[in-house]
């Protein structure tokens, strides 16, 4: 098999990060990569264009990075809410999405594709969740989704259903108190 080596414009999963020299096979590079512009052959012939390109790339990746890094600052202070009609056993009828997050996000100011948002599969029940949001090769944010039944099926006043889990009532409670001071903060920040 015939191999060859290419500087990578993109990252590319399992391959590479962008700016970096790369053996791969010839067709793959010919068929693949190159067509679409997403390598370029490294020879001896062009040995100075793609120190160049390469320099460019890696300050256009820097630059990327700082980028990613200041957003995610910012988006460590969110906290995202969804309301969902909820069946039994707290299944939702409409589970929430990679695309609800981003959509949610994009409302409160922030544009990150819905790509980035790592969430293995669509949330089809009320609780709490922390999904990784991707910005950056080397820049994930975790972010809080809290998801709740539609009606306020939350207690927040000790009603009858803490009294029911008796044995966690302490639990139970703190937990209670820590979800309203975090959604207290979260709705500022969507305010502010």
């Amino acid at each position: 098999m015939a191999h060859t080596n290419v500087l990578l414009r993109e990252d590319i999963d399992d391959l590479g990060a962008r700016g970096e020299i790369v053996r791969v096979r010839a067709g793959y590079a010919r068929n693949y990569l190159l067509p679409r512009k997403l390598a370029v052959e490294a020879t001896a012939s062009n040995v100075r264009q793609i120190e160049q390109e390469r320099a460019a790339l890696l300050k256009k990746e820097a630059r990327e990075k700082a980028t990613a890094e200041g957003q995610a600052d910012q988006l460590r202070a969110v906290r995202l809410s969804f309301t969902r009609k909820v069946g039994e056993h707290g299944m939702l009828y409409g589970s929430v999405t990679s695309m609800d997050i981003a959509e949610a996000l994009r409302e409160r100011g922030y544009e990150v594709d819905r790509r980035r948002i790592s969430l293995r599969e669509a949330i089809k029940e009320t609780g709490e969740f922390t999904v990784p949001v991707r910005l950056h090769r080397e820049v994930t944010v975790e972010l809080p989704v809290e998801v709740t039944a539609e009606g306020g099926a939350k207690p927040e006043t000790g009603a009858a259903e803490p009294a029911a889990a008796a044995p966690q009532e302490g639990a139970a409670g703190e937990e209670a108190a820590t979800e309203a001071t975090a959604e207290e903060g979260g709705h500022e920040v969507g305010n502010g």
